[in-house]
């Protein structure tokens, strides 16, 4: 499995780790390789779309070409798994002229609106597909204001959706890739697969 994470800002070796241990789990091996230009989304399997600054994120992959191959890839069924700014680069409405919103996740954000970086907080989250629950890192995180038809939420924090699938695209308004629990990286791309001992 080819892996792409989208590199132009964020989080990256952290999403490649995670990836890569939950490809393991399912007896797959994982190339990881980083996107920052045109040309290489094509040939993945998987995309990541890491968090980071999603003004800036936006820019560049727009800049890069980018932005059409990843509208792609998800028009053609594949997997994505966005988490915090890039769920807000791949939402249908980021409420901000500066992001350039790919609409992929039928649902409108609010930038930020879990708070500074100072009101950043973690907490365990039950969530649909697995388990257990999450312990899952919320950092200048986003809210998820409205969800559109189609869009399945996965878990909530007082009563607030952070955690959605839109067909192929798993988002998340929080950072899965902080823990060592890979299994948001194997929700969103072995969804039908039963981990491997």
């Amino acid at each position: 499995m080819q892996a792409g994470v989208i590199a132009v800002q964020g989080d990256v070796a952290e999403h490649a780790a995670a990836v890569e241990n939950a490809a393991a789990a399912h007896g797959e091996p994982a190339e990881v390789v980083e996107v920052r230009d045109a040309g290489i989304v094509p040939d993945c399997d998987v995309l990541l779309m890491p968090g980071g600054e999603s003004t800036t994120i936006s820019r560049l992959i727009r800049r890069e070409g980018i932005d059409e191959e990843i509208r792609e890839h998800v028009a053609s069924g594949k997997p994505v798994l966005a988490t915090c700014a890039g769920l807000i680069v791949c939402s249908r409405d980021a409420k901000d002229d500066r992001v350039d919103a790919l609409g992929l996740v039928n649902v409108s954000v609010d930038r930020n609106a879990f708070g500074r970086q100072k009101d950043s907080f973690e907490a365990k989250i039950p969530m649909t597909g697995l388990d257990e629950p999450f312990h899952a890192v919320f950092i200048r995180a986003p809210l998820i204001d409205d969800v559109g038809e189609g869009v399945e939420v996965l878990a909530t924090v007082d009563g607030r959706p952070v955690a959605v699938r839109d067909g192929p695209v798993v988002a998340t308004a929080f950072h899965p890739e902080l823990t060592d629990d890979s299994r948001i990286h194997d929700l969103a791309f072995f969804p039908e697969q039963e981990v491997v001992a």
